[in-house]
């Protein structure tokens, strides 16, 4: 069975991203490409870790932890300890955004109550039409 090959322009174009982007993730460590000559030649599970790492930037990872969800995997003979370390990112990233919405929340609140007092001081001062 022939192992399906990608170019890096293949996976900028399937992933709406830069190839510059790609080779970043590249030096990162993060996907490791075959070379033939100055060619890079991505496999199936560069293209895989290019989806994980786009999608874990997406909910706000870092890229340091994308990294040690891939050591995990890589050094792990099943996937729990990933699996494990993942949901305790995830509970933390989760706790983050809620105090973020509650500080938002705070900061609306805020804002409204401010700009009814700047309309009302506004309402005292223009003469009535």
């Amino acid at each position: 069975m022939k192992q399906q090959i990608f170019s890096i322009t293949d996976l900028a174009r399937e992933f709406d991203v830069t190839t510059r982007t790609i080779r970043f993730y590249e030096d990162q460590g993060l996907i490791e490409p075959e070379r033939d000559g100055q060619r890079r030649l991505y496999r199936r599970r560069d293209r895989v870790r290019l989806m994980l790492i786009l999608r874990g930037k997406r909910i706000g990872l870092s890229l340091q932890e994308i990294r040690e969800l891939f050591d995990l995997y890589d050094a792990a003979r099943d996937d729990a300890p990933q699996l494990q370390e993942f949901v305790r990112i995830l509970a933390r990233k989760e706790q983050q955004l809620q105090e973020q919405m509650e500080d938002i929340r705070v900061v609306l609140g805020e804002i409204g109550q401010l700009r009814a007092q700047c309309e009302k001081t506004l309402d005292k001062r223009l003469p009535d039409a």
